[in-house]
């Protein structure tokens, strides 16, 4: 029996990364999980690998409801745990930021978790865990991180207040703090430029190293699990002391 025996939890951006670790770990301790991306190839790949294990959704965290997902889920079951992952970054100078970029970024990062919540809050079931996904970049002061940072700082107020907001249902919330971790998450970056990011930000790290995605999953999951039963309203940085919070 583990920690996961018969829950079921969905992860949002669960096919790559810490959410896919995640993923793997849930099942591995007799969970189910349902699992959202966007990206053709990863939504094969982890079909391919969880078959009946796993529901895989495609889903868009940008769109304007959260309809088609809510639906998915009532498809499926209740929730015993839900973990708002999806979220992309950009980099770039104050004077490089544009409405477009401004509306896709918070779109995807704010508005999506948001409404995530709002359409899945029906279907937690009582003593629910939320975990959603910061990032150490909020603290940072970073120069080219000014609008990503602004999103992650959103996000932890949001489950700041949805921790008050769930509470009387028994429902957990709290916000995990990504330092530096190796994922594809700046793929987006030309090779040079994105080592030279992770250079300046790993100079910053106590521990003197990126961490890795099981790292920040096996956080994640204990957020998810009852082992953090009067856990709520926190924040757990998993960056090798970079913020020291």
């Amino acid at each position: 029996m583990g920690r996961f025996s018969d829950k079921r939890i969905l992860i949002t951006g669960g096919t790559n990364g810490m959410g896919l670790v995640g993923a793997r770990r849930i099942i591995a301790e007799g969970g189910m999980v349902l699992l959202t991306g966007m990206n053709k190839e990863r939504l094969a790949s982890a079909k391919l690998e969880f078959q009946d294990k796993a529901a895989v959704i495609e889903n868009d965290a940008a769109q304007p409801t959260a309809t088609a997902l809510a639906e998915a889920v009532a498809s499926v079951g209740p929730l015993d745990g839900l973990w708002l992952n999806a979220a992309f970054a950009t980099l770039g100078s104050p004077e490089e930021l544009d409405a477009s970029e401004f509306d896709r970024m918070m779109a995807t990062n704010v508005r999506g978790p948001m409404l995530q919540l709002a359409a899945l809050s029906p279907h937690l079931v009582a003593g629910a865990s939320i975990v959603v996904t910061s990032s150490s970049s909020t603290y940072e002061g970073a120069a080219a991180t000014g609008l990503y940072a602004a999103t992650k700082g959103a996000v932890i107020a949001m489950a700041r207040s949805w921790a008050t907001a769930l509470a009387p249902r028994g429902i957990r919330v709290n916000t995990l703090v990504p330092g530096p971790i190796e994922t594809n998450f700046r793929s987006f970056l030309p090779e040079e430029a994105r080592k030279g990011f992770e250079s300046f930000v790993v100079d910053q790290v106590p521990l003197g190293r990126v961490g890795t995605p099981e790292e920040a999953a096996a956080v994640a999951l204990f957020l998810l699990s009852s082992d953090s039963s009067y856990v709520t309203g926190s924040q757990y940085a998993v960056d090798g002391g970079l913020i020291m919070q």
